[in-house]
């Protein structure tokens, strides 16, 4: 089977934006008008193409990321519509991982938003190229110099306008597409046509500033066209975007757009960005790997002709075909039937179908290519951030770091005939979720279900209810505390049992201090064969196991490094279980001796009031131990509260809000980081668990 678009017409994009910015409604869009629907589904109604699941369709929100594939100027564009809650942002950092391209939806009231700041670090941490798209420009209170401004202050990017709003809220009419100086506009109510005409004259002064100020940084990125801006050289359409396109892969500016997709104007200007400016396969950095046997780097290139090399971004539970994997294709191809290797766990998989995802819809694949995005089935062992190649060129690809969870719940099936299907449905969904961890308390043998937010753990329960059909009690919320080491100490582990034949020996010591890394970390220090090697994993094993345990309430501990520094060991009776027995216990004693203390999660919130409700929403935030960090006015005659606020004290925010400002305030919140807890609340939740 034949490669059907060649890879420099190809467009791997993602959408991404803060919840209600239309990512969505914007991607309902581009389907239409490239006619891979004939029907336009709305959010609000729940008939949205990429929004499938029930709990999307009733709460009109986008929690999975949904991958589909369109056509446009002879183009296929690759696009996976990602979320835009907080609690589901697991789904936009897998999906930057495996993209070349991003469109950035922006609220033209909203603005930059947390989210908004978040979808922009990720992009920045995988160098993904964007084009950002200010939707929404017909709400009220909507400002596109506002939210440019505050694209370059906040996000702090070159952010180049190459449109501009033709009015705005009620007045909005079309827009100026500054390349070729003409008017847009969308006559009839499904947008399909477009009238172009003259710029009008009230904005003409307006748009000529902005359209020299575009062909400068388009100039700036290309040496020819630097030189003929300089000799006073007029430079044509063709010129402008071709200098914009280098601008945008080489992350020297971000070109904007402006539209209204609920009203279905701008959209198709979009679509031709998505072709001038963001990148084909060939366009991105080469993929780079580690080769496992040797150690050395290894590089694999965009074609079809190296050797096949994939990266498993997503796995998803389907009920009709099984277990599906999503993966990118970053060299060479596949064909279904074919005996592919899994580099990261050392064996082989049986490509059964390969599937070109349309939502939840299914179309068969004989065959994939580099920069290919597909869906297999019979992947058994595959788990998210896995390598899948060749055999005989193996490669492990970077994988993908994914944030640590920081709200539990404690969850019980109702009958016994529940419990085999709980137990079966969790290990789908922590299959599924690399975010949603499950653990069994050993103290009190419940499940304990872990995740990003409130709304990340409803969902999970209300899939375990319709999707899975298994019938379960769930606790209140609880905070993800974590246990941390303030200064470095020693520790001894001594494990010795004799019971007539042969015995139990293990002797560790270890020093325990923070790690400068902020990740949980092993060394060893061991020469001249004070312990054999072979015991070292065992002894890591049991440090790595009592740092999940902690050493005050049972937390995990966190940011910590052991390092092994020395022990002993019997010829005869040392053996793997004593020697991981005696580093846990080396581990907490050590441990015990580092200061520890008590960390809680910290939460970034924004809260959008009314100014006269402006002091008692302080009151109440700073009653919650929060770190004010300032306010700024925004639309509407409101203001935008800015503050970090420890999660514990934010359960049941919502409700107190609206009580304080009659449901006149929103707000938003996402994970910053770990601090001390007081000493005062610490020595309460210690007794706390201490009597548990």
């Amino acid at each position: 089977m034949a490669r059907d678009f060649p890879l420099d017409k190809t467009r791997n994009i993602g959408i991404a934006a803060h919840i209600d910015a239309g990512k969505t409604t914007t991607t309902e869009r581009v389907l239409f008008y490239t006619g891979k629907v004939h029907r336009m589904g709305e959010v609000d109604e729940g008939a949205a193409t990429m929004d499938w699941m029930p709990q999307e369709q009733e709460r009109g929100i986008t929690i999975t990321s949904a991958a589909t594939t369109c056509f446009w100027r002879e183009h296929k564009i690759n696009i996976i519509d990602t979320p835009g809650h907080v609690d589901f942002t697991v789904e936009v950092e897998r999906s930057l991982r495996v993209l070349d391209g991003v469109v950035a939806i922006f609220c033209a009231v909203g603005g930059v938003q947390p989210q908004s700041e978040t979808i922009w670090r990720q992009a920045n941490k995988y160098r993904v190229p964007r084009i950002a798209y200010i939707n929404k420009m017909d709400r009220v209170g909507a400002g596109f110099h506002r939210i440019l401004h505050s694209m370059r202050q906040r996000l702090g990017c070159r952010a180049v306008a190459v449109q501009l709003p033709i009015g705005s809220e009620a007045d909005f009419q079309g827009i100026i597409d500054l390349i070729r100086m003409k008017a847009l506009y969308y006559p009839d109510e499904l947008g399909v046509t477009v009238e172009e005409r003259d710029v009008p004259a009230e904005l003409l002064e307006r748009a000529e500033r902005f359209r020299e100020a575009m062909i400068e940084a388009a100039a700036e990125s290309d040496e020819e066209l630097m030189e003929l801006y300089i000799d006073g050289k007029e430079l044509d359409p063709e010129q402008i975007r071709a200098g914009l396109r280098v601008g945008t892969l080489r992350y020297n500016m971000v070109p904007v757009l402006c539209g209204a997709s609920l009203r279905n104007k701008g959209v198709q200007p979009l679509l031709d960005a998505i072709v001038d400016y963001l990148p084909s396969p060939l366009e991105v950095a080469d993929v780079r790997g580690v080769d496992p046997a040797s150690g050395l780097t290894v590089t694999r290139h965009a074609s079809d002709d190296e050797p096949f090399a994939a990266l498993a971004f997503k796995i998803r539970s389907d009920p009709y075909v099984g277990r599906l994997t999503y993966f990118r294709v970053y060299s060479g191809s596949a064909r279904k039937g074919e005996q592919i290797f899994n580099a990261n766990r050392n064996r082989r998989e049986r490509l059964g179908r390969i599937l070109r995802m349309h939502a939840n819809r299914r179309e068969d694949l004989t065959e994939v290519f580099a920069g290919d995005i597909a869906a297999a089935v019979g992947l058994r062992n595959v788990t998210t951030g896995d390598t899948l190649c060749d055999e005989g060129h193996p490669v492990v690809l970077e994988s993908i770091h994914f944030p640590e969870s920081v709200i539990s719940v404690a969850i019980e099936p109702r009958t016994q005939a529940d419990r085999d299907r709980l137990s079966e449905a969790l290990t789908r969904l922590t299959g599924e979720d690399p975010t949603f961890r499950l653990r069994v308390d050993e103290d009190t043998g419940q499940m304990i279900v872990s995740g990003m937010g409130e709304l990340h753990l409803e969902i999970i329960v209300d899939r375990l209810l319709r999707e899975f059909n298994v019938g379960a009690n769930v606790g209140r919320p609880q905070v993800s505390y974590r246990e941390a080491v303030t200064t470095a100490a020693e520790g001894e582990g001594r494990f010795v049992r004799q019971t007539g034949g042969r015995g139990q020996y293990g002797h560790v010591v270890l020093r325990v201090e923070p790690s400068p890394t902020g990740a949980n970390e092993f060394e060893s220090q061991i020469t001249g064969g004070t312990i054999p090697k072979e015991f070292i994993p065992d002894i890591e094993r049991g440090v790595r196991g009592a740092m999940e345990a902690g050493v005050l309430a049972g937390y995990p501990l966190a940011a910590t490094k052991a390092t092994l520094l020395g022990g002993s060991y019997h010829e005869v009776d040392s053996s793997e279980m004593a020697f991981q027995i005696a580093a846990a216990m080396a581990f907490r004693d050590a441990a015990a001796r580092a200061a520890p203390v008590l960390n809680e999660p910290v939460m970034k919130v924004e809260v959008v009031v009314a100014e006269d409700r402006l002091g008692d929403v302080i009151g109440d935030l700073n009653g919650r131990r929060a770190d004010i960090l300032g306010t700024e006015p925004s639309p509407g005659g409101t203001q935008t509260i800015r503050a970090l606020v420890p999660l514990a004290e934010m359960f049941g925010y919502a409700t107190a809000l609206r009580s304080l400002t009659q449901g006149r305030a929103t707000y938003t919140m996402e994970p910053s980081h770990y601090q001390e807890v007081p000493a005062q609340i610490a020595d309460q939740l210690l007794a706390h668990a201490v009597h548990a």
